[in-house]
């Protein structure tokens, strides 16, 4: 006892030291490590009914990622209503939520030993240590007492990180060493520890505080919509409404009454007054997704607004003032836009007051991997199972495969990959997730840019000396297939394709699904 005494003492000490808030919680699950000689540990805080991981020790990389929700697994929601210290059997029937989840254990897919200790703060449940073994009666000798100590320390390291940040937001700046992996940027959850994802998070948490337009640029896929609500949810306008517009979805009949509104009688179908976007968002926030989609006469409308704060319902000779805050995304490059004609220099500069870039995933590191448990987790409870893993062999091929369709794309793997491996087995209740349940190829070259083209089909290029050599229909399909491809390279988006082309876009998604483009 005396050593364990001894490294309590210490441990009390290096909590207090002025260490970040993470290095102080890898360095807690390392000294009980030590004490228990636990195979695993995880520190986890409480938010929404769902305990999210801060740290970890003796797990795999990918359940920093994954969001466990009590009502899914009992354990968890045992420890959340004791107040106190469960010492769960070794025979219990409720499933450990680790279960198949600790290296070099994948055959042992019960944990026979666990401890939960809840961290209370204020009368307040913030957090929970969890302590796992495989020897049932590994925990044994140690009292409740000593297991309320550790408890209690480590209830005060994460209150302390917790007040810390609180503080911090009110400041606008959060250090990337406080940020657990999965960061609630107001509410909204955003998966990943990589340095690009730090940099968003900062800029997200500068801007969200002003009433600043802001333009949201990157590929297909890759969450601008997620960025656009953290924006939204941060800022002083977070108990009205997001509205939210698809730019690229307006049959442009209909765009400026959408952006807008009409009075009655305005057009044939206009049978009583209603709000456009800008009213319904009115003390909030207007998000416009695929903005580079707006045909040019509405951005001039669009400006209007941006200029003078008031809009005009079609129909109606009177201005209404409006106080709405815009963000826009897109997935093309404005400025190239502006240079080619298609978008206004005017508009361009009135919405890119503060830019952000979403990164594609190819550049964020190991958080494919935190992505995949998050999704995993998602998937677990909606196909009823208790534990999915991902085999070392499928983390390599998520690592290295480039992901042209990015989190959108992996979200749709992991959910397939899952449902494939259901499907081998019959009544299973835990899977692994392996290579072949993926439809994953790695390449060496470039990542495509947007996942409309996920098929990877090669696109011919017939020069007219070798034309001869192809029949009069394998010719005009290759020429055809390349014209499609390379137009729409240039506007990443099958509307603006079809109007370049000339063609209806029913018939466009026809023509291009018919030569093998979609």
């Amino acid at each position: 006892m005396t050593n364990t005494r001894k490294e309590l003492m210490q441990l009390a000490l290096d909590l207090t030291q002025g260490v970040s808030s993470q290095d102080r919680f890898d360095r807690l699950l390392s000294v009980i490590k030590t004490l228990f000689g636990c195979d695993a540990s995880a520190l986890l805080a409480f938010r929404d009914q769902h305990f999210s991981p801060l740290a970890i020790n003796g797990l795999f990389d990918d359940v920093m990622g994954r969001e466990f929700n009590i009502e899914q697994h009992p354990r968890l929601e045992a420890i959340a209503r004791a107040g106190d210290i469960v010492r769960f059997p070794h025979d219990s029937d409720l499933p450990d939520p680790y279960d198949g989840l600790i290296p070099n254990h994948q055959d042992d897919l019960h944990v026979h030993a666990c401890v939960g200790l809840p961290l209370i703060a204020n009368d307040t449940l913030i957090g929970a240590l969890t302590i796992d073994g495989f020897d049932p009666h590994q925990f044994d000798q140690f009292s409740d007492d000593a297991l309320r100590i550790i408890s209690a320390l480590a209830a005060a390291s994460l209150q302390t990180a917790l007040l810390m940040e609180k503080l911090e937001q009110q400041t606008g700046d959060i250090p990337s060493a406080t940020r657990p992996s999965g960061y609630q940027s107001g509410g909204v959850t955003m998966i990943g520890q990589s340095k690009v994802m730090q940099e968003l998070k900062n800029q997200i948490k500068a801007v969200a505080s002003t009433d600043l337009t802001v333009l949201i640029t990157g590929e297909t896929g890759v969450g601008k919509e997620l960025v656009a609500a953290a924006i939204h949810n941060q800022s002083t306008r977070d108990k009205q409404p997001l509205i939210y517009l698809n730019c690229a979805a307006l049959p442009e009949s209909v765009a400026e009454s959408e952006l807008f509104g009409h009075v009655k009688g305005a057009f044939t179908g206009a049978i009583s007054d209603r709000k456009g976007k800008f009213e319904m968002a009115d003390s909030g926030t207007l998000f416009l997704d695929e903005i580079g989609e707006l045909p040019l006469a509405l951005q001039a409308k669009l400006l209007r607004v941006l200029q003078y704060g008031d809009v005009q319902r079609v129909g109606d000779d009177r201005h209404l003032k409006v106080n709405t805050r815009i963000i826009a995304a897109t997935n093309r490059t404005l400025h190239d836009e502006v240079t080619a004609g298609r978008f206004r220099a005017d508009l361009y500069h009135r919405l890119s007051v503060f830019p952000i870039m979403a990164p594609p995933l190819r550049e964020r590191d190991n958080d494919v991997v935190l992505l995949a448990g998050f999704f995993i987790e998602r998937c677990t409870a909606k196909l009823g199972l208790k534990s999915i893993r991902l085999s070392p062999q499928a983390i390599s091929i998520l690592k290295h495969y480039q992901w042209p369709g990015n989190v959108r794309e992996l979200e749709h793997a992991i959910n397939r990959a899952a449902v494939v491996a259901r499907a081998e087995i019959s009544n299973a209740e835990f899977i692994e997730l392996t290579p072949h349940h993926f439809e994953l190829s790695i390449r060496n070259e470039p990542a495509l840019e947007h996942t409309e083209l996920t098929n990877q089909c090669e696109i011919i290029a017939i020069p007219l000396a070798g034309a001869a050599n192809h029949s009069l229909k394998e010719a005009t399909d290759a020429f055809q297939r390349q014209l499609i491809n390379e137009t729409y390279q240039q506007h990443h988006n099958w509307a603006a394709t079809a109007r370049q082309l000339q063609l209806d876009t029913g018939n466009l998604h026809r023509l291009a699904k018919r030569l093998g483009l979609k």
